[in-house]
């Protein structure tokens, strides 16, 4: 049964949430990398850096996805919406911890900006959250149709180049579906075709500075 936890309390655990999501080696995921069962691809110099950029993209699209879910948790007026949010952020932990294992493998790092758009998009989620859970769900929907995209795009120029990168971002890709799904289910808005395309926007944005920094 869930706990009735006051505000002061939730706004505590989310500290913690970032505290541990911003932290390198942190978060430890509860289920193995889709990817353990791959040998270690024999790469070049420049498919490591490419696929390392590409897993680092991911992952600090898990740190966005950790901010919004739980800046949507916070503000939630629906018991069992802020549970449902806390449920699918516990669930992209295993993909925060899989890309960052991921990364290190590649000889990589993860993002610098990583608490720059921890803090933006917990900004987003809580106001997704004020505007009513029907739009906070559409909000969760879209934002992961948003990373589904990256996923597909990645999971192209990765080809059968790296299996174990790849198959992390084909079981992150079936999640992220999952929970667009689900979310629209209960009875989130479908977001109009140019809030669709300025989120689109926004997300190369973030994709173009993390690949590199």
């Amino acid at each position: 049964m869930p706990r009735n936890l006051s505000f002061s309390d939730r706004l505590f655990d989310k500290l913690d949430n970032a505290l541990k999501t911003l932290t390198p080696g942190a978060v430890g995921a509860a289920h193995p990398s889709p990817g353990r069962d791959h040998q270690a691809p024999d790469l070049s110099d420049d498919e490591r850096r490419h696929f390392a950029g590409l897993m680092r993209i991911n992952h600090t699209g898990e740190v966005c996805a950790q901010a919004l879910y739980q800046g949507q948790a916070t503000t939630a007026r629906l018991p069992e919406v802020r549970e449902s949010m806390q449920q699918a952020a516990d669930e992209e932990l295993d993909h925060l911890a899989w890309c960052e294992q991921r990364v290190n493998e590649l000889g990589g790092r993860t993002s610098l900006l990583n608490p720059l758009f921890y803090a933006l998009s917990f900004a987003l989620g809580a106001g997704a959250g004020i505007a009513g859970d029907r739009w906070s769900l559409g909000f969760v929907a879209a934002t992961e149709d948003q990373v589904s995209g990256h996923l597909r795009d990645h999971l192209q120029q990765i080809g059968q180049r790296d299996l174990r990168s790849r198959a992390i971002l084909k079981q992150m890709l079936e999640d992220e579906e999952r929970h667009s799904h689900n979310a629209i289910a209960a009875g989130g808005q479908v977001f109009p075709e140019p809030v669709k395309q300025f989120m689109t926007a926004i997300s190369k944005v973030m994709t173009r500075s993390v690949y590199r920094v």
